[in-house]
């Protein structure tokens, strides 16, 4: 059985049909409580670097299509890509928290798109 990929908002409630739950941000997210967020991993290591990130913010309508490539090449080149792989192999689901408000364009977005091509 193929395994299943999904990611979720960091706010949303966490529910047991989430399987192993990995936050992909960089920074904490506003507002939420270190007790109180559900979460299996925290992979800093993974998250687009804070120049990245930063850039990306400034226009990220504009700068959506050039965010995705980038980050793309950087999960290519990084082995924290390749660990993250090997760590979620025995985990039927698995569900990448971001705390962006765009559902769509955010790294959790691309990092599942990557990991989900295997």
């Amino acid at each position: 059985m193929k395994q299943q990929i999904q990611i979720k908002r960091a706010y949303e409630p966490s529910e047991a049909s989430d399987g192993y739950r990995i936050f992909v941000d960089h920074l904490w997210p506003r507002g939420l409580s270190h007790e109180t967020f559900k979460y299996d991993m925290w992979d800093k290591e993974i998250a687009p670097s804070t120049e990245l990130r930063k850039w990306f913010h400034e226009d990220p309508q504009g700068r959506w299509k050039e965010f995705e490539d980038k980050y793309k090449a950087y999960l290519e080149a990084t082995p924290a890509f390749a660990s993250l792989k090997q760590l979620i192999k025995p985990f039927p689901k698995v569900t990448l928290l971001y705390s962006s408000h765009d559902e769509l364009h955010n790294n959790a977005a691309v990092l599942k798109e990557m990991l989900s091509k295997d």
